[in-house]
């Protein structure tokens, strides 16, 4: 059974989901403790560092890659996983008054990854056509490619501004110390509130660094298309042909590079907010 907390939260030193550790609390075993927020402690350390990650990909996600960023997002998540299995956080959670506000921030970032998902399989098909139709010249081709490219182009601009919204939102859900809650849900439910933060200014980066790639690839292959009767006569493969395939195909290989990585991020948003939910209705 969870202790009551009337002033702070408590975590073992050494955490563990194992049964043996379990049974031992169950027969009265008590470890020392430290109170959050103390970042020694494994798993708030482990949290804050996460955290930190995400925040610093998002300013700068040209430096390391898309796919950096999607598993920052994804170690983020898993370890929000092992602050929510711990009863003590649980039992703060179910008190806090932030408990609505932090469902809905996670089902927005689920929701906006899956659209996000969507839009990227249409970009990937019009991505294939338009190279086709390059190599064939093919401008009649290339025009229609392009034009479905630039509409999931837009629709990825769109997303990004909504997760950037979205974070600002996530911030806000933060409870103050000045309310009525104890210290405990004070912080479990801010630690929550920075992550979702995060993980919404991480969502906003990559679906802004895709549809920036698209936009991009998209003028070079207009202006490819511009020239499709000249290169229709031409023997040779023209220099900007060239470098209008290379582009596209950076963009193609981009996609290719995220799937796996954003289908693991989707499982593990999911997953953090149906941790939340269960704790909100009481199922723990």
């Amino acid at each position: 059974m969870a202790p009551s907390f009337a002033r702070s939260i408590s975590f073992p030193l050494s955490p563990s989901r194992s049964s043996s550790t379990k049974s031992r609390a169950a027969s009265g075993y008590h470890a020392r403790s430290v109170s959050l927020p103390c970042r020694s402690h494994p798993i708030l350390a482990h949290l804050h560092a996460h955290i930190s990650a995400v925040r610093a990909w998002a300013q700068d996600p040209a430096a390391t890659g898309a796919a950096t960023g999607l598993a920052h997002v994804d170690a983020l998540h898993a370890a929000l996983g092992d602050l929510l299995d711990l009863p003590e956080a649980q039992a703060a959670l179910t008190l806090s008054a932030t408990g609505d506000r932090l469902l809905d921030a996670f089902l927005r970032l689920a929701d906006a990854h899956g659209s996000f998902q969507e839009a990227v399989v249409e970009l990937k098909r019009d991505v294939a056509e338009a190279l086709a139709a390059v190599r064939r010249r093919d401008g009649a081709r290339l025009a229609s490619a392009l034009r479905s490219q630039r509409k999931a182009g837009k629709d990825l601009a769109r997303l990004a501004a909504s997760a950037a919204r979205d974070g600002a939102g996530a911030g806000s859900s933060r409870p103050s110390r000045l309310g009525l809650g104890s210290t405990a849900e004070v912080e479990v439910a801010g630690l929550l509130a920075e992550a979702a933060a995060a993980t919404a200014a991480a969502l906003a980066a990559l679906f802004g660094t895709v549809a920036a790639m698209s936009a991009s690839a998209s003028a070079a292959a207009c202006s490819c298309k511009r020239t499709a009767a000249l290169m229709c006569r031409a023997k040779k493969v023209s220099e900007e042909e060239m470098e209008t395939v290379a582009l596209v195909e950076r963009l193609e290989e981009c996609i290719d590079g995220l799937e796996a990585g954003s289908d693991k991020v989707f499982r593990s948003l999911v997953q953090t907010r149906v941790a939340l939910l269960n704790i909100h209705t009481h199922i723990f």
